[in-house]
């Protein structure tokens, strides 16, 4: 067998192939994609950490407004002060029973509504009324009495001196009053108590009194020159 001379490994050994080198640009590429994966994460738990603390102060602003709500709702005015031409009435009103009509009432006592409003109907031990002369089925149709009122189903808050409104639909513009000068026990269908007369029953007694005609209308004007809201009586 042939020896191989040592120039010939020398050569041989030369012409084997080393280890693959990476190239730079190999390089770069990977840690760029680190770069931007690093930067991805970093990202995202932003968003997620802000939306978090969005949505707990979110949520915190809507129990606030909640409980600024409540407060406005206490803090609505619990009496009324009708300023009449006969003297002062002062009401309280049932905030809690009647939330609704007591709402409307104190929107409309606010934009004035009632200022110059006459008790166009007096019925002496029954009720004085207010408001619009020409809507049909209030007090005319309870002054029959065919029914005695010791056979019909009485209820506190049809009592005396209660402020209240018919139960006929209210549109956007009109709003009856009525104060009761007598428990009147058949007005449960008609009558929606929102308030009682805490002071000023004599006046609703002198308005009462006045003279009316057939129709019992005052035949002397007699009306509310405004009304007073307040917090305390």
């Amino acid at each position: 067998m042939a020896r191989i001379k040592p120039q010939a490994l020398l050569i041989q050994s030369k012409k084997k192939k080393g280890p693959t080198r990476i190239s730079i640009s190999t390089i770069v590429t990977c840690n760029l994609i680190v770069v931007l994966v690093v930067l991805s994460l970093i990202a995202a738990y932003r968003h997620w950490s802000h939306r978090s603390i969005t949505e707990h102060e979110y949520g915190s602003q809507i129990l606030e407004d909640a409980e600024t709500l409540r407060e406005l709702k206490f803090e609505l005015p619990s009496y009324a002060v009708l300023n009449t031409s006969k003297g002062l009435i002062t009401v309280e009103l049932h905030k809690d029973s009647s939330p609704e009509i007591v709402d409307r009432f104190l929107d409309l006592s606010n934009k004035g509504y009632f200022k110059g409003m006459l008790f166009h109907r007096v019925v002496k031990n029954f009720v004085i009324e207010g408001g619009e002369p020409q809507r049909v089925g209030t007090t005319e149709d309870w002054t029959s009495r065919e029914k005695t009122q010791s056979q019909l189903a009485t209820s506190p808050k049809h009592e005396a001196f209660m402020l209240g409104t018919s139960k006929m639909k209210h549109d956007n513009q009109g709003f009856q009053l009525f104060i009761t000068t007598a428990p009147i026990p058949d007005l449960n269908d008609k009558l929606i108590v929102f308030g009682r007369v805490i002071k000023g029953e004599d006046v609703v007694q002198e308005i009462e009194e006045v003279d009316t005609d057939e129709h019992f209308r005052p035949k002397s004007p007699i009306g509310i020159i405004n009304i007073i809201l307040k917090r305390e009586p």
